[in-house]
């Protein structure tokens, strides 16, 4: 039985040297073994991370035969493409979120690496930080009442003249695909419901005609509300907070944790006081040894996979509610 999955990375990007090559070398059970990238051989980057082979294509990476699985952190209107190359030549696959521009390409990308039996995962890593299990305890045990109410919200500040892939709408910019997606997904997450209809609000850049601020309500079944907003123009914040009957649960460092050293934060309020609670975790090596151990036990991913799926759909709603300025059923 094989003891380590050998990785590959399509793409010399900055999230990958920053975050997920660094996590693949800190976790266990796995290795990184070559890195491609489509304009230069990336020998500088193979260098800083003693990574042994480097390619100057990304089908040189997966035609490679020691290589187990590639992670893709590519603009999002590639992640179709390269997720459905790697698959036809047998590599189990990591994405970037968001996983593709709309839920059918999903729907397309799930199948193909289905009938390749390959395991697909989207790179939500936030979800592997132990604060939102915690969360869904305090929920669960009664203490803040019937939940009526999530908020969520991750912003930043972008310079917005600047050559970003964020800006380009043809690579699938823009603040709702770049950041947006974490709220949405959080919403799905915790409140482990789907909306029964959005309505988005988007402020649309005039020069890269990407949205740069996104406001967005849904409404859930038994009238529970969910409200989003993603950015590009706003001091940063990366929260959600749970409403309800009793009382209300902050988590203030919801998906980037890890720039505070990996720790996560519960601010639980009641009528009987507030209360702190603490919650230290790797997210991004966390990320990296679940999907390798399920590759190694050859368990699936199907779980994970539908809560791609159903983002997906929300997030095709949130659009669609912004073309036409209504709120909009979410199929």
């Amino acid at each position: 039985m094989k003891q380590t999955i050998n990785w590959g990375v399509l793409g010399d990007a900055g999230i990958a040297k920053k975050a997920v090559i660094p996590a693949i070398e800190r976790a266990n059970n796995v290795k990184i073994l070559a890195i491609s990238s489509q304009e230069r051989v990336p020998e500088q980057t193979a260098k800083e991370f003693a990574i042994p082979k480097a390619y100057s294509s990304y089908e040189q990476l997966l035609t490679d035969p020691e290589i187990d699985a590639v992670y893709i952190p590519l603009p999002n209107a590639l992640h179709k493409k390269w997720v459905v190359e790697a698959a036809l030549n047998g590599k189990h696959i990591l994405c970037e979120k968001p996983a593709a521009l709309t839920s059918k390409e999903v729907e397309e990308m799930l199948s193909i690496c289905k009938q390749q039996e390959v395991r697909f995962m989207e790179a939500f890593m936030y979800q592997f930080h132990p604060q939102h299990k915690r969360v869904k305890e305090i929920i669960k045990s009664g203490e803040i009442g019937k939940v009526k109410q999530m908020n969520a919200a991750f912003t930043y500040i972008l310079d917005l003249t600047a050559n970003n892939i964020r800006l380009n709408a043809q690579l699938g910019g823009g603040s709702l695909y770049d950041v947006g997606c974490y709220c949405t997904h959080a919403i799905l997450t915790i409140l482990e419901a789907e909306p029964v209809s959005v309505y988005c609000k988007g402020k649309v850049d005039e020069e890269s005609h990407v949205d740069i601020t996104v406001q967005g309500t849904m409404t859930f079944p038994d009238q529970v509300i969910a409200t989003f907003t993603s950015s590009f123009e706003q001091f940063p914040v990366n929260q959600y907070e749970v409403i309800g009957t009793k009382g209300r649960i902050v988590v203030p460092q919801a998906f980037r944790p890890d720039k505070q050293g990996g720790a996560g934060r519960l601010t639980v309020t009641t009528e009987h006081g507030t209360r702190e609670e603490s919650v230290v975790a790797d997210q991004y090596r966390s990320q990296i040894e679940y999907i390798s151990n399920a590759i190694l036990k050859g368990e699936d991913l199907n779980d994970n996979n539908e809560h791609t799926l159903k983002n997906m759909r929300v997030m095709d709603a949130c659009l669609r509610s912004m073309s036409e300025k209504k709120s909009v059923q979410v199929l």
